[in-house]
């Protein structure tokens, strides 16, 4: 399987951008996607959960900032991320069914 997360880049401070993860030819609808990043220097840490059941999960340190969202008929799933700070500089990660990874997308948030 297949996942690859797309839509990072440099921003500046206090602007807003779309994180895509896609796995072409599954069955996306019967998995959970969740996501991840890593800081320089730092550990993988969960950001936001959307399970096969409609679900959604985030962690503290994001929640009110990030959405987390899916299209099943597009084998997609996105992250919202809100009033950018530098500390979210960090690769994103999709994790797709708790099996697979995607390679990330770095995401600078820089003035």
């Amino acid at each position: 399987v297949q996942v690859v997360e797309s839509g990072g880049g440099l921003v500046t401070p206090g602007v807003s951008l779309r994180l895509s993860c896609v796995a072409p030819g599954t069955t996306f609808s019967i998995f959970s996607v969740e996501w991840y990043r890593q800081p320089p220097g730092a550990q993988r840490a969960f950001l936001a959960r959307t399970t096969a059941d409609g679900r959604f999960e985030y962690s503290e340190s994001v929640k009110g900032r990030f959405t987390v969202s899916r299209d099943n008929a597009k084998n997609a799933a996105y992250l919202e991320m809100d009033n950018l700070k530098p500390e979210d500089t960090a690769t994103y990660y999709c994790y797709l069914g708790r099996k697979w990874w995607g390679h990330g997308a770095q995401v600078t948030v820089s003035a």
